[in-house]
Parts: structure tokens; C-alpha cells; sequence
């Protein structure tokens, strides 16, 4: 299992666009199961309603919690995201 943290930079936070990026770039690692955390909710970061309803915003930190075949691979990508676009 690996776990990224990461504090979004963007002062609008996780709104729609990023929610819906975030979850298709999630969606690229089928054989892993992916959690993400905020504001003291978890939910699975396939899924972009579930993501939008984290409510994160600029300032606060994202936790994600990868495991399965490729979860290192997995969590270098979404945490590269995560740089490039929060």
C-alpha cells in the first residue's frame, strides 16, 4: 500500500474540472484501488461525484491511499498529477 499527501496549491481547490481529471487519471490503474481523503471523508477517487464532494479546497491536503499490481507505478503518476495540477 502506498499513501501520497498533498497540500492543493490551487486557491479554487478540487472543483469540477480537476474532480473529473483526477478521477479519469485514477480510472488509467484498473487493477489498483484507490481512496482519497479530505476534510475527514474518504472516497474512492474513481468515482468524480464522490471526489466533488470532498469539498477540498486550496490549502487543504489530499491523502491517497493506493494498493494493488501497479500501485507503485500508480501512486508516481497521480502524485506527479497532483503537482501539475493542483
Amino acid at each position: 500500500m502506498k499513501t501520497i499527501s498533498y497540500v492543493i496549491q490551487d486557491p479554487l481547490g478540487l472543483h469540477a474540472r480537476p474532480a473529473g481529471h483526477l478521477a479519469k487519471a485514477a480510472m488509467a490503474w484498473k487493477d489498483c484501488d484507490i481512496k482519497i481523503t479530505a476534510n475527514d471523508k474518504t472516497v474512492d477517487a474513481k468515482r468524480i461525484m464522490g471526489v466533488m464532494q470532498l469539498g477540498a479546497k486550496g490549502g487543504n491536503t489530499l491523502t491517497l491511499t493506493i494498493s494493488g499490481g501497479e500501485e507503485d507505478k500508480a501512486a508516481a503518476a497521480l502524485e506527479e498529477f497532483l503537482k501539475a495540477n493542483l
